[in-house]
C-alpha cells in the first residue's frame, strides 16, 4: 500500500493484539474454566449472549459475572475471579515499550479504537500506563458502539475532526481492518512488531 505520510494527521490503533494481550478472549475463558473448575461450554454460551452488551458499557463487570457464572453457587468468590481476569492482561513483547518511545518522537495524536468492557479497559489503561501512548480512548464501553460496526469509525472521525484519508489505523484482525477500510480509513493489519514499527518510523518528526 502506497501511503503519503505527509497527509496523515492522526493514528488510530487497537489495544488488544497490538500493544497488549486480549483482555478476556476465549483462551482466557478456557484457562479460567481449568483453574476454577466450571463448565466452559455452559459459561461460554451465556458469555456469547451477553458480551456485546458488556462491551458497549451497558452492564457492569459484576452484572456480567452474575449472568455467566454467579447465577448459581460457585466454590470460588467473585473477587478472586475478577483478580484472575485482570491478570490475563500482559504487555506484548517490544511493542508497548517502543510505542511509548515513539510517541515522544512524533507530533501526531494517537487514539485507541478498541472493543473492551469498562472495568477491564480502565484497569489496562492505568496498569500499563497507556496514556503515554494514547491521547484518548474511543473504546466501545465509552462510545456505546463496538467494532466492526462502521459507526465506531465514523464517530472517531467526527470526534477527532479528520478525514478518513488523513488517518492510519492498526488492528490485528483482518475483519476489523476491512471494516475500517470500508469507511475510507488507511487501515493496516498489524502482523508483527517489525512491520508496524517500519510504518510508524515514517511518522517520527523529531
Amino acid at each position: 500500500m502506497e501511503l503519503d505520510f505527509s497527509k496523515i494527521k492522526v493514528v488510530f490503533m487497537d489495544i488488544g493484539g497490538v500493544t497488549l494481550s486480549n483482555g478476556w478472549d476465549h483462551d482466557s475463558r478456557q484457562k479460567a474454566a481449568q483453574v476454577f473448575g466450571f463448565d466452559y461450554e455452559e459459561m461460554n454460551t451465556l458469555h456469547n449472549f451477553i458480551y456485546n452488551v458488556f462491551e458497549i458499557g451497558s452492564i457492569s463487570l459484576d452484572a456480567y459475572l452474575d449472568t455467566v457464572l454467579f447465577y448459581k453457587a460457585q466454590n470460588f468468590t467473585k473477587d478472586n475471579f475478577k483478580k484472575f481476569m485482570y491478570e490475563q492482561s500482559t504487555a506484548l513483547p517490544y511493542m508497548l515499550s517502543w510505542l511509548k518511545y515513539w510517541k515522544t518522537k512524533t507530533n501526531l495524536p494517537v487514539f485507541a479504537i478498541n472493543n473492551e468492557s469498562r472495568e477491564l479497559n480502565d484497569y489496562r489503561i492505568k496498569t500499563f500506563e497507556l496514556h503515554q501512548i494514547f491521547d484518548g480512548f474511543l473504546s466501545s464501553c465509552y462510545v456505546g458502539i463496538r467494532k466492526p460496526d462502521p459507526r465506531i469509525f465514523q464517530k472517531a472521525l467526527e470526534i477527532v475532526q479528520v478525514l478518513p484519508e488523513e488517518c492510519l489505523y492498526f488492528d490485528d484482525r483482518p475483519m476489523l481492518v476491512h471494516a475500517a477500510k470500508q469507511v475510507g480509513i488507511n487501515a493496516i493489519l498489524h502482523e508483527n512488531f517489525d512491520a508496524t514499527k517500519a510504518i510508524l518510523d515514517n511518522l517520527i518528526t523529531e
